[in-house]
Parts: structure tokens; sequence; C-alpha cells
């Protein structure tokens, strides 16, 4: 497997290798800071988390993780993936991370699915964590009988298996992304972040996405089973519930629910943000995340 200089290589619960990144370019004055872990969302990668990692560096160490399939981790096959599978790579990370600080429970910090996982995390245990803050976690609530599914998977999945995977440059990749929602939104580092390490150069020059576009597929048609919606009040971590205004078909319309499940949570809405709001307004929320844990017993 092939990492970034900035990453160590660990082990998940089935041996699958995973990136596990410093993202900090600085050391916090005090030895005793607080230690982020960073858990992203599907399609995205642990380096997406830059420019709040640039907000809280100077207090806090900032780790990120690549889930399995995802950037600098190791490839699976999308048939066999299941998201308790990434479950078991946040909680690799998780125990990773506390070691090398000295056994320090984390502050967790995910978006979308990388939310789920953190939770997962938690749930199986919960002394890792100090705090968790998830942005509109992918955790849905029992459906009414006979509804049928109610959320997007089956049209992002499709969008997924339909992406562009390589383009003539890095250049190109990003003056793509750039041109059309909902990167054009993303703040300028997140989205360079996205292209500069999401994709792999390749013999001819071109660069191709590290992610393949099934396993991104994959993950949307298997999203949301885990963890399971009866095991949230078992969860007891202190846990903030972020999220942007509640929109139909979108993970913000049950975030509410989902923070009123949990055992310990605080709900907190932006109406200025949509899902995307971590790479869109990742200064805001960064902001939000320290001023809170100052405030932590």
């Amino acid at each position: 497997m092939s990492t970034c200089s900035d990453a160590a290589s660990i082990t998940s619960a089935d041996g699958t290798a995973l990136a596990l990144h410093n993202l900090s370019t600085i050391e916090p004055s005090n030895v005793h800071a607080p230690v982020v872990l960073f858990s992203h969302a599907t399609g995205f990668h642990a380096h997406c988390w830059q420019p709040m990692v640039d907000v809280l560096e100077e207090h806090m160490h900032c780790v990120a993780i690549d889930h399995r399939g995802f950037g600098d981790s190791q490839k699976i096959d999308p048939a066999d993936l299941t998201w308790s599978q990434y479950g078991d790579d946040a909680l690799a990370a998780a125990r990773a991370t506390s070691a090398r600080h000295g056994g320090r429970s984390l502050i967790g910090v995910g978006h979308s699915m990388g939310g789920a996982t953190l939770l997962m995390a938690a749930h199986a245990e919960p002394s890792l964590f100090r705090a968790l803050f998830i942005f509109e976690p992918i955790v849905f609530p029992p459906m009414p009988p006979n509804t049928g599914a109610e959320t997007p998977s089956n049209f992002l999945a499709d969008g997924a298996r339909k992406r562009r995977s390589r383009f003539d440059s890095f250049d190109a990749a990003l003056e793509n992304f750039a041109s059309k929602p909902p990167m054009n939104a993303f703040h300028p580092v997140a989205r360079e972040a996205y292209v500069r390490h999401g994709f792999a150069e390749q013999s001819d020059g071109t660069v191709e996405l590290k992610c393949a576009p099934e396993h991104e597929a994959r993950t949307y048609e298997t999203g949301g089973i885990a963890p399971e919606w009866h095991e949230l009040p078992t969860i007891n971590v202190p846990t903030w519930v972020l999220c942007g205004k509640p929109e139909p078909f979108q993970p913000s319309r049950f975030a509410a629910s989902v923070a009123e499940q949990l055992g310990n949570c605080t709900y907190v809405q932006w109406d200025e943000m949509g899902h995307f709001g971590p790479l869109t307004h990742p200064e805001a929320i960064a902001g939000f995340i320290g001023r809170t844990v100052r405030t932590l017993p």
C-alpha cells in the first residue's frame, strides 16, 4: 500500500490496511492538548478536513483516517462491503491514535458516513472518546412498513457509477470540480485537497480517482444500517449532532431525530449550510468545535 508521507499504516479488524494521517503542520504549545480524530464522508478522504485542521491545530493534535477503499487505504472488493467494516476502521483508528497519545481519550469529528462510523466506534469502546461532533450522520430511523426506501441511496449510487474518474492532469481535474456544484461552493483548500490527494497520477501523466466509482456506489447502497437505531440510546459519550438546514431527501431531515435518540446529545443547526457544511463552511464549524471543547471537563 502506498501512502502519503504524513500517513501511518494501521490495520482494521479484518486485516485491511488503513492510512491514518497526521494533518497538523504545527505542534500545539500544550503537550496535553486535545487530540482530534476526523472521519470523512462517502466519496471523500482524510485530507478534505485540512481547512478545519488549519483552524484547530494551534490548540489540538489533528489526525484523520482514510476508510477502506478511500484515499491511501487498501482497496477491497466492493461486493463484500458492509458498513460495520467502516465502524471497525474508525475503531482501529481511535485505538491507534489514543495509544500514540498516552491513552488519551479523543475528540471525534465526523461528516455523514464518517459520523456514523464514529458512533459505531463509540458504541464499541466509549472510553476512547471524550466527545463527538458529527455533522448529519447517516443513521436511518425505522421506516414505516410498506413505504419503501425514503433515502436517495439509489440516485447517489447511480451518480457515483457515472462519475468521471480520469482527467488529463491534476489541474484539469481541479478546474472541472471548481466549475460546477457542489464543489464550486467548497472551501478552496478542501477542493484542492480532494483533487491532490484523491487522485493518483498514472504512467501516461493522467490522473485517476483513488476511490473506485463502484466502491463509492456500494457505500451508498449499503449505507445507514449501522449503527442500528436501537443502539443509539446506549451511546453516552457527550455528542453534538450538527446539521444544516433540514431539506427533503437529505440527511438533515432526520439529524434531529438522531440527536433525540442519543443518550447524551446536543443538537446544533446552521440554516446557512447544506449537507456539505464541513466542506463549505469549515471555519465556522471548526470554531464552534474549538470553543465547545474548551468548555469540556
